[in-house]
């Protein structure tokens, strides 16, 4: 049921369950960007079932008891109330998407910042500082900074955000007052998770195949369990032939058939059997067509064409629309 929705079309659901007048005034506290995001939800949502609307706000409901127990008491005292709450599977499920979300509050100006301007300002910085800054940095702009970052530092990095865990307000406010001459301060919350293998592997995914064959090598020297764990956590274009069949035809749509051709040009047989196999008579002819013709393609445009491809597969992914399993995948090919 409720299950089904998206987190965007439930948050549109609890809008409207709100009603007119009250969704107004939360608009008023609402990013421009995430009121165009919802407004566009509530215009396309169909008619949704009384018990589907009840299982959206009662999910609602639990996330905003889980965020008011978590600030005022800290990871310990929330996890303990929402296990007795909800018990100890969903309480656990609770207190992961809490943390989560406020992470994104200590350093928000970051996120915001340009790659470039946000790359000026850390240079120099001990490589443990840097890991902190771009465990609260968007993944696209981690990637970024890390595929320019001195080979000398740039697996350091990666390896100290793939350990981080739990870092504490006064470390957070330190570097805060470090960079508060370059931008706008902000006030972190207790004990926020950071960093982590997750997120390395979610910046590692934006990371040019390069700059990432570079940084697992290096990495496996000293640490190859960890290298192996962040592997793990990776989706690469290889592992289409993880996704079931609803999930590929989902993402073919939204892939041009000329990216296709040449992504499929570097691919296996086992990868370009799985999405021939989920493609229509007629896309299947077409990229066929445009492989016959595809002559002296640099692997660099082969990479990066895969790439594209990813980073579909993973934004349908964060929307909702298909599902990845993370975790025990073997042959990784970086």
């Amino acid at each position: 049921m409720a299950n089904n929705l998206n987190s965007r079309q439930k948050a549109a659901q609890v809008v409207i369950s709100l009603g007119s007048d009250i969704a107004a005034n939360v608009y008023k506290h609402m990013p421009e960007e995430d009121i165009e995001k919802i407004t566009y939800e509530i215009a396309r949502q169909e008619s949704v079932s009384p018990d589907e609307a009840d299982e959206v706000l009662d999910e609602f409901y639990q996330l905003c008891v889980a965020q008011k127990v978590y600030l005022e008491g800290g990871v310990l005292y929330a996890r303990s109330v929402l296990e007795k709450a909800f018990g100890t599977q969903q309480g656990a499920v609770l207190l992961e998407r809490v943390t989560k979300t406020l992470k994104t509050k200590a350093f928000e100006f970051i996120r915001k910042a340009d790659y470039k301007n946000l790359m000026n300002m850390i240079v120099g910085e001990h490589p443990q500082t840097i890991a902190l800054i771009l465990s609260y940095a968007r993944a696209d702009q981690a990637s970024a900074i890390i595929a320019e970052l001195p080979k000398a530092i740039r697996v350091e990095v990666v390896e100290r955000i793939a350990r981080m865990d739990r870092t504490s307000p006064e470390i957070i406010r330190h570097v805060e007052n470090i960079l508060e001459k370059k931008f706008e301060s902000v006030v972190s919350v207790d004990l926020l998770e950071v960093g982590g293998i997750n997120y390395i592997a979610e910046i590692m995914n934006g990371i040019d195949r390069g700059t990432e064959k570079y940084i697992f090598d290096e990495l496996s020297k000293t640490d190859a369990k960890l290298a192996d764990e962040i592997r793990k956590r990776m989706f690469v274009f290889e592992d289409i032939t993880t996704l079931d069949g609803m999930s590929i035809q989902r993402f073919l749509r939204e892939v041009e058939t000329r990216e296709m051709a040449v992504a499929l040009k570097g691919s296996n047989e086992t990868v370009m059997g799985m999405i021939f196999d989920n493609m229509s008579q007629r896309m299947r002819e077409t990229v066929e067509s445009e492989m016959e013709y595809l002559h002296n393609i640099r692997m660099r445009d082969v990479d990066e064409a895969q790439q594209k491809v990813v980073s579909i597969i993973r934004r349908l992914e964060e929307e909702g629309e298909i599902v990845i399993s993370k975790g025990g995948k073997d042959d990784m090919i970086v």
